[in-house]
């Protein structure tokens, strides 16, 4: 492929670069312009740093593709998982609510399991009825996530203020570990729980579908790598521009976490609602719960170390709403992942459980 056929081909990040460039430019005008400028600037660098997210996740599903399950589904979930982390780090540089990280893992996980899985399920079962998918791979996905929420999420608010720093080693110390084991099982000898046998015929009409036209490793890679650093760059100038947007401005307080969760989450719903509709079920498993336990057991230990760092703890313990919202989200995963086959009512009840979350987020809870 040449330059010419690379820019137009890459024409997003292109774009995410002139948009870089025009910002750095004018941040301090725009600044002064006010709230509603402000706003508005913030607005262009989200759809920016999604277009670029985009980006970076069909490189990361090229790359998946060449690999094969369970690598697959982990360079798709762990892209995610750097954008995220890196805009958090970003984000929490600056005056950000000591709740951001918190409220941005609550957040990604409503949207993974209850909002991604929830339709993908909901029209998939719409369409094919019933879709099957190795059942082994929900209900470890449930419980670890169930684990890794538990331990670094519910219990943080029974530690007293004093003792946090020694509570974060531990939790940096048991995400570690069992993110350590998990990545065993998925490429070990247990890497069968997250695979399952489709129709010859049905695959390869899906892998055709996807990837017309296959690009060099290297170029994937490089392609990822800039896409990352770019985001980066976008995302300190949108933690700018969104502090004086929503300062005073009555938005719900957990905006920005959501808006971190739902870039990192943009390509992978479009990827998860594929498999779907192609009747690939075990795929949408893979990209929604493996994404939810990769933001969880990923995210907290980077973002505790930062806090042992710096010194400045920040409020990882769930409110009472979310605790209970999370509750039941795993509650109701772990009923409807029990069998091997989904269909559109467990997909209903998921999407109504991340209706519900966005209710609550618009009521301040």
């Amino acid at each position: 492929m040449g330059i010419s056929g690379w820019i137009k081909q890459e024409k997003f990040l292109i774009v995410a670069l002139l948009v870089a460039v025009v910002t750095y430019v004018n941040e301090h005008a725009v600044l002064e312009m006010g709230r509603g400028a402000s706003l508005i600037a913030a607005a262009i660098l989200i759809v920016t740093i999604v277009l670029v997210s985009m980006r970076v996740a069909h490189h990361a599903e090229i790359l998946a593709h060449k690999v094969g399950d369970p690598y697959g589904t982990m360079i798709l979930t762990l892209s995610a998982v750097a954008v995220e982390v890196i805009m958090l780090a970003i984000l929490m540089a600056g005056e950000s609510s000591p709740t951001l990280v918190r409220d941005t893992i609550y957040s990604a996980v409503m949207l993974d399991i209850n909002g991604i899985l929830g339709l993908a399920a909901l029209i998939g079962g719409l369409k094919h009825g019933e879709q099957p998918y190795n059942d082994d791979s929900g209900k470890t996905y449930g419980v670890m996530i169930l684990t890794a929420m538990g331990i670094s999420m519910i219990v943080p608010e029974f530690i007293p203020d004093a003792k946090w720093h020694y509570y974060s080693g531990f939790t940096i110390i048991a995400m570690i570990a069992l993110y350590g084991l998990f990545l065993r099982m998925q490429v070990g000898k247990h890497s069968y729980f997250f695979s399952y046998s489709y129709p010859r015929n049905e695959k390869k009409q899906g892998d055709a579908d996807d990837h017309n036209g296959e690009e060099s490793t290297m170029a994937s890679v490089l392609t990822i790598l800039v896409g990352v650093v770019m985001i980066g760059g976008l995302a300190e100038f949108m933690a700018a521009f969104m502090d004086v947007g929503l300062k005073n401005s009555g938005a719900p307080p957990a905006i920005a976490a959501i808006v971190v969760a739902a870039i990192s989450a943009a390509p992978e719903i479009l990827t998860a609602l594929r498999a779907a509709l192609r009747n690939r079920m075990q795929a949408t498993i893979n990209i929604a719960m493996g994404a939810s336990l990769s933001t969880v057991i990923l995210t907290v230990p980077v973002m505790e170390a930062i806090a042992l760092y710096t010194g400045q703890p920040f409020i990882m313990a769930m409110t009472p709403v979310q605790t209970v919202m999370i509750m039941i989200t795993l509650i109701a995963a772990a009923i409807n992942l029990n069998d091997g086959e989904t269909n559109a009512i467990e997909g209903m009840t998921h999407f109504i459980l991340f209706a519900t979350f966005l209710m609550l987020t618009g009521l301040g809870l």
